[in-house]
């Protein structure tokens, strides 16, 4: 595995399982520092760094982000990927639960990159990676409360990568279509016939299955990497085509 990030270090909120996890082994593989934070960060594969946060928790944050200094001397990578899932249409989630899932994946990105934001101020190959969604690009049937934060992501990403371009830190996001996560797995388990639903969401997609863990961090990696040096403000679909493409039905 190539070196592009050696000496560099990467946070990765919920870095413990799913995408995050898969990220973390991506850049470790490529010679980062990796310090996770998550709130389960127990039972990390060797050599990383784990630090139990609560992105919705401002003091949380800011202890986990002090630990990695502290550990590793500095800042140079922070890939927002912690989130939680939302079901339902505008009727069907209270004022309550809006706050919630707001709070933790649009603010929860704003409270860890604020606190690392010095840190990665003193770094020569500052990067934020934010974990958007198709869901922020294409409308998607019961994710009226998820898709919103997740457009909010969107254009948090473009209004930071202005911000801090002139402070040598890009901020770019990306953006998975349906992906085979633990969180995926649970809402296909919950269905009356979790063999149709899988089928439906392997077919929802042009290329006919759900998104690997592993190709999303592979796009979270080039981002992160030097090798993206002149791109910012820009998100990169990992979709199987969703976004972009209107195939023919097959046969057609």
């Amino acid at each position: 595995m190539s070196q592009e990030l050696s000496s560099l270090t990467a946070v990765i909120t919920g870095g413990a399982s799913g995408i995050g996890a898969a990220i973390a082994t991506k850049l470790q593989a490529m010679g980062a520092n990796i310090a996770v934070l998550d709130l389960n960060p127990e039972n990390l594969p060797e050599g990383q760094l784990g630090f139990k946060c609560n992105v919705s928790d401002d003091a949380s944050v800011k202890a986990a982000i002090d630990g990695t200094v502290a550990a590793f001397g500095g800042v140079d990578i922070v890939v927002n990927n912690a989130g939680i899932g939302a079901i339902g249409t505008v009727e069907d989630n209270d004022d309550a639960e809006w706050a919630r899932v707001w709070d933790i994946n649009v603010v929860g990105m704003v409270r860890v990159s604020r606190a690392a934001m010095p840190h990665l101020r003193k770094s020569t190959g500052a990067a934020i990676v934010n974990t958007c969604s198709i869901a922020a690009t294409a409308g998607l049937p019961a994710r009226a409360l998820y898709s919103a934060t997740k457009g909010a992501v969107l254009s948090l990403t473009q209004a930071m990568a202005a911000d801090h371009l002139r402070e040598g830190i890009r901020v770019n996001c990306v953006n998975p279509g349906t992906a085979d996560t633990p969180w995926i797995g649970r809402l296909m388990d919950q269905a009356d016939d979790p063999v149709a639903e899988r089928a439906a969401l392997n077919a929802r997609q042009p290329h006919g299955r759900l998104v690997s863990a592993d190709e999303v961090s592979g796009a979270v990696a080039y981002l992160a990497s030097p090798l993206s040096g002149s791109t910012t403000g820009t998100s990169i679909a990992v979709d199987g085509g969703m976004q972009a493409l209107r195939l023919r039905p097959v046969g057609q």
